[in-house]
C-alpha cells in the first residue's frame, strides 16, 4: 500500500522559535498537535498577549474610539444646530442688526492669508537654518528651540497684549487687520517651526550624502532635495496653523478689535468669525445665527484644509 505523503507542514514560526513543525509528524495524533501550534503561532498573535497586554491595547483602541467619538459628535452636533438656520440674509453685505457673517468671512479669509505669508516663510527658514546649517546640539539651535518651545506655552491673551501694546502702540498702527495678523503670525511661528524642523530631520542622511555626491552644493541640496521632501510635514504643520488661525478671539478682541463692518484696508479695524460667533451667543436672543455661522466656520476650515492638501499632491506629483 502506498504510504500517504507527509504534511507540508507550516514554516517555523517568529512568535515561538524553536517549536516544532508540522512536517515531520507521522501518526495522525502529532500532525493533529502539530497542525494546533501552527496555527496558534502564526495567526493567533493576541491569543498569546499576557493581561498588561490586553489593557494596553484596550486603551489604545479606547482612546482613539473616544476621540473620534466627540469629534463626531461635535461636527454632528454644530450641523444639525446651525444648517436649518442658513439662510441668504446672512451672507447680507450691509446687515443694520449686525447679524451677517459677510464682513467677519471676508475678514477672516484675509487674515488667513496674509498670516502665513508672514509666518510661513519666517518658520521653514529658520527650521532650515537648525536642521540643516546649525550645528547639532550647538548653543545657537538649542537657543532657538528654547525660544519656540517657550513661545508655544504662553496663553493667547498675552500674546493679545503684547500686540496691542507693540503693533497698536509703538508701530501706530492701532487695532486693525495688520496688527492682528501680525500678533497670530508670532503665535502660529513656534508650530511651523516645529513641524518643519521634525519633516527635515526624517530625510534621511543618504538624500544629503547622494546630493553632494553628484557635486550639489548644500543650498543646492537642501532646496532641491531636502526640502521638497520634506513637503507633506511642512503642510501639515501650515494646515494646523490654519486651526489656529481661524478660531483665536482671545488675542483678536486686543488687536482687531471687534467692528462689524468690511476692512476699508489692511489698517481698519474688523470682526472674524470666531469673533462673531462669540458676540452673537453672547447675546443671546441670536443663538440660531451663532449656530449657522459656526456652520460656515467649519466648513472654511475644511475647505481650506481640503485645499491644502489638493496642492500638496499635485505639488508631489510635479516631483514625482
Amino acid at each position: 500500500m502506498q504510504e500517504p505523503k507527509k504534511s507540508s507542514g507550516c514554516r517555523q514560526s517568529r512568535f515561538a522559535p524553536g517549536e516544532a513543525s508540522c512536517q515531520g509528524s507521522k501518526t495522525g495524533a502529532e500532525r493533529c498537535v502539530a497542525a494546533r501550534r501552527c496555527l496558534r503561532f502564526e495567526t493567533g498573535f493576541l491569543s498569546r498577549k499576557k493581561p498588561a497586554d490586553w489593557v494596553r491595547f484596550a486603551l489604545v483602541w479606547g482612546a482613539g474610539l473616544i476621540t473620534a467619538a466627540v469629534l463626531l459628535y461635535l461636527i454632528v452636533f454644530i450641523l444639525i444646530k446651525g444648517i436649518p438656520h442658513i439662510k441668504p440674509s446672512l451672507f447680507a453685505v450691509t446687515d443694520p442688526d449686525k447679524i451677517s457673517l459677510f464682513p467677519p468671512l471676508v475678514t477672516t479669509v484675509v487674515m488667513v492669508g496674509l498670516t502665513l505669508l508672514i509666518a510661513v516663510p519666517f518658520g521653514v527658514f529658520t527650521a532650515i537654518y537648525m536642521a540643516e546649517y546649525a550645528p547639532r546640539g550647538g548653543k545657537p539651535a538649542r537657543a532657538v528651540r528654547m525660544t519656540a518651545e517657550t513661545l508655544s506655552g504662553i496663553p493667547s491673551i498675552v500674546f493679545g497684549l503684547f500686540g496691542y501694546i507693540f503693533f497698536a502702540g509703538v508701530m501706530g498702527w492701532g487695532k486693525s487687520v495688520m496688527t492682528g495678523c501680525f500678533t497670530l503670525a508670532i503665535m502660529s511661528l513656534p508650530l511651523i517651526m516645529r513641524t518643519t524642523e521634525e519633516s527635515l530631520k526624517a530625510i534621511p542622511d543618504a538624500f544629503r550624502e547622494g546630493s553632494f555626491g553628484l557635486g550639489a552644493g548644500r543650498m543646492r541640496t537642501v532646496f532641491r532635495v531636502i526640502l521638497p521632501s520634506a513637503t507633506p510635514g511642512i503642510f501639515a504643520g501650515v494646515i494646523l496653523a490654519v486651526g489656529r488661525i481661524v478660531g483665536e478671539t482671545a488675542a483678536l478682541i486686543f488687536t482687531i478689535g471687534d467692528v462689524f463692518k468690511l476692512p476699508d484696508g489692511l489698517f481698519s479695524a474688523g470682526r472674524t468669525l470666531a469673533m462673531h460667533v462669540l458676540k452673537l451667543s453672547g447675546q443671546g436672543f441670536n443663538r440660531n445665527e451663532a449656530y449657522a455661522t459656526a456652520v460656515v466656520l467649519l466648513a472654511l476650515v475644511i475647505g481650506i484644509n481640503a485645499l491644502s492638501s489638493r496642492v500638496e499632491r499635485r505639488f508631489l506629483k510635479k516631483l514625482m
